[in-house]
């Protein structure tokens, strides 16, 4: 099988310096296996997500001196393909719909309880408030969740994946304590887009045969929620690669409004592709 991987950008601001070493990074596995880097657009958030962003991507990414297969896929285009997922999962009896919004929740898990509210991969670790729902309930207003217990007690063993990156190299299980305690019911379906991240990036990676998935260590444990829909929806599992971050010199890591290191401003200034992979650390 020959080595396939992405990159996969949302086009909500300017690519910064962190994005530089994360398609760099990509690229150049696949340049070192004779495999190949596909490049993503992630734009459901269609709120968030504009033109204009996305073509300074295509033109940071060409300075840098990246190139990739056309035809580029885009999440707004792949809408039912997410729906014919999710509605797998509820036929499965997986889900549920939930009218709770975020204050909703961080009320529900303020009340006097045993422990303190728990920080998933996927956010707070829900309650469970609307987990007695039925989807003959569901309406517009509401997400749709996976109820994670459920999910697991389906599967005939623990999901693993194979960690290639830096900081965790090796094998890793979901165990079902972990899922439900320290996971909870992900949103499947958000009441704006229909998807969420989650369930997408998992029917995408799946479309593109990839055969390793390369991003930042801050998505690492967001890679036990995609496991699982991987084996929920017999999708076939890649490889995981979670890259150092590029942080700045509090140690923070960059987010696209920290415009002093997008890569337009390494451009306009008179800096080379050279100049940003040293400044990227590599």
């Amino acid at each position: 099988m020959s080595y396939v991987t992405r990159f996969a950008p949302s086009p909500t601001g300017p690519l910064h310096l962190g994005h530089a070493f994360s398609a760099l990074t990509a690229f150049n596995r696949a340049r070192a296996q004779g495999g190949t880097m596909l490049l993503r657009i992630e734009d459901i958030d269609r709120d968030r997500c504009k033109p204009h962003w996305e073509t300074l991507i295509f033109e940071d990414l060409r300075w840098l001196g990246l190139a990739w297969p056309e035809k580029v896929m885009r999440q707004s285009d792949r809408l039912p393909a997410y729906r014919a997922a999710l509605d797998r999962l509820i036929a499965m009896e997986l889900c549920y719909p939930c009218r709770c919004t975020r204050g909703d929740i961080r009320a529900a898990l303020s009340a006097p309880q045993e422990g303190a509210p728990v920080q998933g991969p996927d956010g707070l670790v829900y309650p469970g408030t609307c987990r007695s729902r039925r989807m003959s309930e569901a309406d517009a207003t509401d997400a749709i969740r996976l109820d994670i217990a459920a999910a697991m007690d389906r599967l005939p063993r623990d999901p693993h994946f194979t960690e290639t990156g830096p900081q965790n190299p090796g094998t890793h299980e979901l165990t079902r304590d972990n899922a439900i305690n320290g996971i909870g019911d992900i949103v499947l379906a958000r009441r704006d887009i229909g998807t969420s991240y989650h369930l997408s990036v998992v029917a995408d990676d799946s479309a593109q045969g990839i055969t390793e998935v390369v991003r930042g260590a801050d998505l690492f444990e967001a890679t036990y929620i995609h496991i699982l829909l991987q084996d929920l929806l017999a999708l076939p599992r890649p490889a995981y690669h979670h890259h150092d971050l590029v942080r700045d010199e509090t140690g923070k890591r960059l987010a696209k409004r920290d415009d002093a290191r997008a890569i337009r401003h390494y451009r306009a200034t008179g800096h080379t592709p050279q100049d940003v992979r040293r400044l990227a650390g590599l």
